[in-house]
């Protein structure tokens, strides 16, 4: 996965915008005006932020402590830092962005 299949991914999403409030190195996609994803540009191997549901979140940083992470410069508690770095399939990848895009939209609260 790269940064162009989940751009062209999640802006397929019902209301989604993009932009870069912080700069030109971190594209921020909002749903409803309010953020669900955070894609850093200049990151190697690729990650993402994304918000998550508390409980969800803990579960997933205990069973990919490698690749699933409190997120980084956000509220710890709701946000996942995602390494895209093979341990999680594509599948698993885009779950996450859809549960984060549920969240935010008002859509699913549990994944």
């Amino acid at each position: 996965m790269n940064i162009e299949t989940i751009r062209e991914y999640v802006l397929r999403k019902e209301s989604v915008t993009e932009g870069f409030p912080f700069g030109d190195s971190v594209i921020v996609y909002k749903v409803n005006a309010k953020v669900f994803l955070l894609l850093p540009l200049d990151s190697v191997p690729l990650q993402f932020n994304v918000k998550c549901d508390p409980e969800i979140a803990l579960e997933l940083r205990e069973e990919y402590p490698d690749a699933v992470l409190p997120g980084f410069h956000m509220n710890k508690k709701h946000w996942n830092t995602i390494i895209v770095d093979g341990t999680l399939s594509s599948k698993q990848l885009f779950g996450f962005l859809d549960h984060s895009y549920e969240l935010v939209s008002g859509g699913k609260k549990k994944r």
